[in-house]
């Protein structure tokens, strides 16, 4: 079976099999080990590039998508890994609970946010999705089920937290969700005219429970990093008009569109791309102020429009996600966005949020200081691009979201992040690393 990640770069011929049950996995899991075959589990795909591929072995984990409990004391939900963010909100919003931390878009499964530690708008406040979570169980090589937490088996819980998949085969979780009286956000947007003032509004506003700035990537001169900065803070029923205090937490939500067809090759280029920005940034800053939105608008206005990943073609899109510590971010993001827009290759989809202190995985991506992520339609030159803006984020101290790598080279990722060594050590140490293994593990000798 051909399988890629959202990004649809690189695909890869896969044997695939859908875990249904436990006794199932344990079964696939033995015969993978009779005939030395590595494996890795996949969610629901969205991840970037091969983090959920393995053409030896790729285990489908959708068929374990069952909500097994809910504590409304402590908030604390328990769910099969395959369960969706979606189906998450869908049940609990109505009773009053919304995820502590949710990344861009809600079609990711529990088992995937895990394994990627995501992180949303607020981490700068709150951290990354593995700070909420209670326990994992976890299923070894020889089938046998661990169930690890911050407090016991602690360094199986540091391995699967941002693990990406390569510390055993995520099957279950416990983890908190926060109390909200409404479904909607009081969103305040804030146009900045170039990069200082940008970081100036973050650090001001460091006080909102979510902030995130979107960047025209390809500004130049005084206007280089301009961008709309959007806070938001989860509405009170007092804050909500009149008509809406009936039903405060069941929206009418947005009609989904669907992108019908890939889009020519030629469609996203420099010229497009940058009158693209410069409307979006002007009609941006034309509406800045204070709105009361719904909240998959404002979390995650992508998922409005299906499969929108056929926007960038059939040769697919790489996606680039890098954070800078804070004493090294102005000038670091300074850099790449010159970078980029010399270049002529553009992203419309560019965008910057705040960073908090790390996570609580061993090989965890978040750092203190300033994330920026974009994505690059796949064409000639492309590859030398991302490879340039790797040497700056080295030359700066960063490092690169595994979640969002489809292309980074070991050395690379050495460079950035020490961690990594140490990481594959204790993979062969417990003997992971011939049985968990993903495309991109074995890309960068994880």
């Amino acid at each position: 079976m051909i399988l890629s990640g959202w990004g649809r770069y690189p695909r890869l011929d896969c044997e695939a099999r859908l875990a249904r049950d436990e006794e199932g996995l344990r079964r696939t899991l033995a015969k993978a080990a009779d005939t030395g075959r590595p494996l890795i589990a996949r969610g629901n795909g969205r991840s970037y590039g091969d983090s959920a591929l393995q053409p030896l072995g790729t285990v489908g984990m959708r068929g374990m998508n069952h909500i097994l409990g809910f504590d409304p004391a402590t908030g604390i939900v328990t769910a099969e890994a395959g369960v969706l963010l979606d189906d998450l909100i869908s049940v609990f919003l109505p009773q009053g609970w919304f995820p502590w931390v949710t990344p861009g878009t809600r079609f990711v499964t529990v088992g995937g946010m895990i394994a990627s530690d995501v992180h949303g708008k607020n981490h700068h406040r709150d951290g990354s999705f593995g700070n909420f979570v209670a326990w994992i169980d976890v299923m070894g090589p020889d089938g046998a089920v661990r169930r690890c937490s911050p407090d016991a088996e602690a360094g199986l819980f540091a391995a699967t937290v941002g693990g990406m998949g390569l510390s055993g085969v995520i099957l279950r979780a416990a983890f908190r969700l926060r109390p909200v009286e409404t479904g909607w956000i009081c969103q305040r947007t804030i146009p900045t005219a170039g990069l200082d003032a940008t970081i100036a509004a973050f650090e001001a506003n460091a006080d909102a429970t979510y902030s995130v700035a979107w960047i025209d990537c390809m500004a130049t001169g005084a206007a280089l990093g301009r961008s709309l900065l959007t806070l938001g803070e989860h509405a009170r029923i007092g804050e909500l008009p009149e008509e809406a205090r009936a039903r405060p937490l069941t929206l009418d939500l947005a009609r989904k569109r669907k992108v019908p067809l890939d889009a020519p090759g030629f469609a996203l280029n420099r010229w497009s791309v940058s009158a693209f920005n410069a409307l979006y940034y002007r009609r941006g800053a034309a509406q800045a102020g204070s709105a009361l939105v719904p909240w998959d608008s404002y979390f995650y206005p992508l998922d409005a429009l299906l499969e929108w990943n056929r926007i960038y073609g059939r040769r697919g899109f790489a996606q680039y996600q890098c954070v800078l510590p804070l004493d090294a971010s102005a000038e670091g993001l300074r850099a790449l966005l010159t970078e980029i827009s010399a270049s002529g290759r553009s992203s419309f989809l560019t965008v910057l949020k705040r960073m908090g202190p790390e996570g609580l995985g061993r090989i965890g991506f978040p750092m203190e200081g300033y994330t920026l992520a974009l994505d690059f339609p796949m064409s000639a030159g492309t590859l030398g691009l991302l490879r340039r803006l790797d040497e700056i984020v080295l030359a700066h101290g960063g490092r690169f979201y595994l979640a969002k790598d489809s292309r980074i080279a070991a050395d690379t990722l050495r460079r950035a992040d020490p961690r990594a060594a140490d990481f594959r050590s204790l993979r062969e140490e417990a003997g992971l690393s011939g049985r968990f293994a993903s495309a991109q593990s074995e890309r960068l000798i994880l």
